[in-house]
């Protein structure tokens, strides 16, 4: 433990939090020895800025290009035998509230009925059936999101993949002001408690006991990736890239674009490569972290992962992953919740690479504005998979932009009667009271404003092109 850097006051601070958090019966040792030591890392003040001048980006052999690795085999038995080597994992502590949704973020509806969830099943289903291969869902869940999570996976229970839930870690909250646990100061609901950050899927995984189950079964590789990326499926070319290679982890990147500036980006550093995100970047070379010129490539959170690899780490505490301080206030009392992300581990394995995958791979939905996208006619469903629309030209999705109105799924849902056609539109922009009709068509450069206070409609069937409009008089 990092106590040996610990000021006097620092000692003491951490003595009193141990004996506050020996008495929380609402988590297993387990937790608290964890929580315990990411207190002590934080309080050591560990060095969080890297030094800029020794920052080098990473060559080919490092981050291996997409159209380099070896097709797939073509022989189904093959393929079998890749596929029993495979775990999915979906990160699936999230809620829904950004999007005005109750419970589990996975269990929004995405496209034509089918949740985000519906979708993962389906594809996983698929290749099961397709190559008599068995490949386990695993959901890392939060205190959040476990009691829903239970119940929805029933709906599954007769389909041909074994779905295995666990929960991440459940940390106490940590006042300010005194740098106890909020739980032992009166709040012992479920605002006194954070799940600490997908970082904390790897000893989650050690301590609920799977990791061993699935290396009893032969498995060697988890597939890691948020619930919410539609574009993160299973890839059988570099499944078999990193078992030919023997990487114990892969982190897949793609090509930066200006909506992605503040994504944590791979670097070479000392030897070894390392995630760089925004919060280790100097203050002065901010604006050469953001520039797409230098940082080409950002971390899509789609993570392939040696099972044995992640043992042998746990075990030996080694993964020490950058500490994110993240502020609060619940209920006017100031809080701190300190938490890691998964990519950063990247540092920690032996013959670590990144792989510069396709952009179809990153199709997160973080707000309405993303399921505006995956909804419209730019996308088809498939076997579970959501493809992009062959029709459109420009490699760039639109970029949309949509008011407060918009920001509930359900006021977002009610807002439009069927879902405009968007193959051929650069972007939107929507605010204020708008509606819209069905087969409503938009292209090019569209802004649609309506005058405070006023309802503005667009007919059914109206085409936009170029336009932008506040009122009737406008269309």
């Amino acid at each position: 433990m990092a106590t040996a850097t610990l000021s006097p006051a620092d000692t003491d601070k951490l003595s009193n939090l141990k004996s506050a958090v020996a008495h929380l019966s609402q988590i297993s040792e387990n937790e608290k020895s964890g929580f315990i030591n990411l207190v002590a890392r934080y309080l050591s003040g560990e060095a969080q800025h890297v030094e800029w001048s020794k920052i080098q980006t990473p060559n080919d052999e490092v981050v291996v290009p997409y159209d380099s690795l070896v097709p797939t085999p073509e022989d189904s038995s093959q393929v079998k035998n890749l596929l029993d080597k495979l775990v999915v994992l979906k990160l699936n502590g999230g809620l829904g509230t950004t999007m005005g949704c109750t419970g589990p973020k996975s269990v929004i509806e995405v496209r034509d009925g089918l949740t985000f969830l519906d979708l993962i099943v389906i594809q996983i289903e698929n290749l099961n059936s397709k190559y008599g291969s068995s490949v386990p869902l695993l959901l890392m869940n939060s205190f959040n999101t476990h009691d829903d999570t239970q119940t929805i996976v029933e709906k599954y229970k007769n389909s041909n993949i074994e779905i295995h839930t666990f929960n991440q870690s459940q940390y106490p909250r940590l006042v300010v002001d005194d740098f106890l646990p909020f739980p032992s100061e009166g709040q012992t609901g479920k605002d006194g408690w954070y799940p600490p950050g997908h970082g904390d899927v790897f000893s989650s995984l050690m301590n609920s006991g799977k990791l061993d189950a699935l290396l009893s079964q032969g498995k060697e590789y988890v597939f890691v990736a948020n619930s919410d990326n539609l574009g993160a499926v299973v890839d059988l070319k570099i499944l078999n890239h990193l078992i030919e290679n023997k990487n114990e982890y892969c982190m897949e990147v793609t090509p930066k674009t200006l909506a992605d500036v503040k994504g944590g980006t791979l670097i070479s550093y000392e030897g070894r490569v390392q995630l760089l995100e925004i919060a280790q970047v100097p203050d002065e070379h901010v604006n050469e972290f953001k520039s797409i010129e230098k940082f080409k490539i950002f971390n899509t959170n789609n993570l392939w992962v040696n099972l044995k690899a992640i043992k042998r780490l746990v075990e030996a505490d080694a993964l020490k992953m950058e500490i994110i301080p993240n502020p609060k206030e619940v209920e006017g009392v100031k809080v701190l919740q300190l938490e890691t992300a998964a990519g950063a581990a990247i540092k920690f394995f032996d013959k670590t690479i990144g792989i510069n995958v396709p952009r179809s791979r990153f199709l997160p939905v973080k707000a309405t504005s993303d399921l505006l996208l995956v909804q419209s006619d730019l996308y088809t469903l498939q076997d579970g998979f959501v493809l992009r629309n062959q029709a459109r030209a420009n490699p760039q999705n639109p970029s949309i932009e949509l008011g407060p109105e918009y920001k509930k799924v359900s006021n977002f849902l009610s807002r439009f009667k069927s879902i405009p056609s968007i193959v051929e539109l650069d972007s939107i922009k929507v605010a204020g009271d708008v509606w819209f009709g069905a087969g409503v068509i938009l292209k090019g450069k569209v802004s649609i404003v309506a005058k405070p206070g006023a309802k503005l409609e667009i007919p059914d069937g109206a085409e936009i092109a170029n336009k932008e409009i506040n009122g009737p008089e406008d269309l």
